[in-house]
């Protein structure tokens, strides 16, 4: 049933009434003083369409809105306020030429023994390039291991 406006001289009222359309021309009684109140045209209006079950406004460009962005794609599954659209992974970034020859020089260095953490623990070459992209602190030394091993030979 559609939904329309009418004014009540009396009060000075606007109300709404859910009516048939046949019934829409006929004056209704106002829910304030019980005079018989005119039709008259909407003082608001938003239009919506539905599509694929949810309200649209006119115009509909297609698409959909998510968390106040638009999206091309209704959110069907997932995590809740996560969209695929919207929360795309950020891509890893590739290693300059620079970075690379350097991970390799510490991997050489790490297979002689040499590369060791900030607590003087060793590096394996494997470890190299995970210790360096969470920027550990990685530097040249002998590891503390060898140290002990070191002052027993020399006691």
């Amino acid at each position: 049933m559609p939904l329309y406006e009418y004014y009540c001289d009396p009060c000075h009222g606007v109300f709404e009434e859910l009516r048939p359309m046949r019934e829409a021309g006929e004056a209704v009684p106002c829910p304030e003083c019980y005079v018989d109140a005119e039709r008259i045209m909407p003082t608001s209006f938003a239009a919506f369409t539905f599509r694929d079950g949810y309200p649209r406004k006119i115009p509909d460009d297609g698409t959909y809105w998510h968390l106040g962005q638009k999206v091309s794609k209704r959110l069907t599954g997932g995590r809740p306020n996560e969209h695929p659209e919207i929360n795309k992974p950020v891509p890893k970034k590739r290693l300059s030429r620079g970075e690379r020859s350097a991970l390799n020089d510490m991997r050489e260095v790490a297979a002689r023994g040499d590369l060791v953490d900030m607590f003087n623990n060793p590096i394996s070459p494997r470890e190299v390039k995970d210790a360096y992209e969470r920027r550990d602190v990685i530097k040249k030394g002998v590891p503390a291991r060898i140290h002990k091993d070191l002052k027993r030979k020399f006691r």
